[in-house]
């Protein structure tokens, strides 16, 4: 009986597939640039298929622009709960050039999907309205129950949109394993990701007139000291729990890191990174400037604590007197990770082999995600989704192919979870 449901599944998916495309090419034309981070747009297209469906669900939100959509049916017996996340906005767009395709135009052209946020992560999130979709019409054949969480929020931080959720409805969002989207690369399943450091630098001088150095320090020379120091949080690696470190030193998994995250990802999965995001000083070109701003992102992978990396930060500041540096907390966090041999890995990988023939490998990710939420709680949380290469590029886009390939992957493994 399993197999003809998911032969149903199948069914319907290659049934749906233009209207598939075109529910991800709208959701792409409702703009959800974050910041300002206003999902009302997105929200109502994806509340507009759940009321076509009569699928359950309810708006969990503690700021009106700021919508979170949570939905929980019941299988005919009781089981296990899995929690499907996805999220509605998208990094800002960049300015569009005269003659190039709009990055808000859901365009399908020659196989693939354009627009800001079709890898990071609308085509993941379609895969999890889409499954939850089609598995409520299989419901009484379930055993457990299953939450479709649609948020807001993601790019920064998710403040007001999962953990929000998790505060305020955590029996109906929580659940046994959670299951989401976001860009893999269709070679590796993730199943844990670095935390981050948002660190704030401001360098503060007397500044002045550019003929008279001997005045004053510049502040945008000390800054750029700054930046060569911060190089040193790169040298540490990561001291990992054997097991994982065992998961990510094999050959076939080192291929598929590069394979899914661009050719070297191998070489920084276990260390820190530095990234100077914003670098922000001077008024003119003959004027020395008294104050520098920069904005640095650090990746922290599992295995180096991010104390060692503010002690690091610490130094520096001290040999710059004209320097501070604050923590935007609200925007760092841990790093996260699961059991790399879960069921739900498993479940994925065969899922995989015998669409396409190859089994993904589980690797942990350069980027974040919500499903650090789950995974802090000691619930088992795993990605699966559309490569990340184009993701905050101007021809972001995924394939057709990669969309229907994730969501019948998606589909296919929460009937397989919930069938057991």
């Amino acid at each position: 009986m399993g197999q003809e449901h998911r032969r149903q599944l199948l069914a319907w998916i290659d049934q749906d597939r233009d209207a598939i495309v075109d529910f991800l090419s709208g959701f792409l034309q409702a703009k959800s640039p974050n910041p300002p981070g206003d999902t009302r747009l997105a929200g109502a297209h994806v509340r507009a298929l759940l009321d076509a469906e009569a699928l359950p669900y309810r708006i969990v939100a503690a700021k009106e622009h700021l919508p979170n959509i949570v939905g929980t049916f019941a299988g005919g017996a009781p089981g296990r709960h899995l929690v499907l996340n996805g999220h509605m906005d998208v990094f800002p767009a960049i300015e569009d050039l005269p003659g190039e395709r709009g990055q808000w135009s859901g365009e399908v052209s020659e196989g693939r999907i354009y627009g800001r946020g079709a890898s990071d992560m609308k085509c993941g999130t379609t895969a999890s309205i889409m499954t939850y979709r089609y598995l409520h019409r299989l419901r009484d054949t379930l055993r457990g129950s299953l939450t479709l969480t649609v948020v807001s929020d993601e790019e920064t931080g998710g403040r007001w949109g999962t953990r929000h959720i998790m505060e305020t409805c955590p029996d109906e969002v929580l659940g046994d394993c959670c299951l989401n989207g976001e860009p893999s690369g269709l070679a590796t399943v993730r199943f844990g990701e670095k935390g981050t450091l948002r660190l704030v630098f401001t360098v503060r001088t007397t500044g002045g007139h550019g003929a008279y150095p001997h005045l004053s320090a510049s502040a945008n020379k000390i800054a750029a000291r700054i930046v060569a120091e911060l190089e040193a949080i790169t040298e540490l690696r990561a001291e990992l729990p054997e097991r994982i470190a065992e998961v990510l030193a094999a050959a076939d998994v080192q291929d598929a890191i590069d394979e899914s995250l661009g050719a070297g990802a191998r070489h920084v999965v276990d260390k820190a990174t530095v990234n100077v995001g914003v670098l922000r000083g001077g008024l003119k070109i003959n004027m020395m400037p008294d104050e520098c701003v920069i904005e640095v992102d650090v990746r922290v992978p599992p295995g180096i604590p991010r104390g060692r990396v503010r002690e690091i930060v610490a130094a520096i500041v001290a040999g710059h007197p004209e320097a501070s540096v604050e923590e935007r907390a609200d925007h760092s966090y841990e790093a996260s990770w699961c059991d790399p041999h879960g069921e739900m890995v498993g479940i994925i990988q065969d899922n995989v082999a015998a669409l396409k023939g190859f089994r993904p490998k589980p690797i942990v990710s350069l980027g974040g995600s919500d499903g650090r939420y789950w995974r802090w709680r000691g619930i088992p949380a795993y990605l699966y989704g559309p490569s990340p290469r184009t993701m905050g590029r101007r021809d972001e886009h995924v394939t057709v192919d990669e969309l229907l390939h994730i969501v019948r992957t998606h589909a296919l493994s929460a009937f397989d979870y919930l069938s057991r």
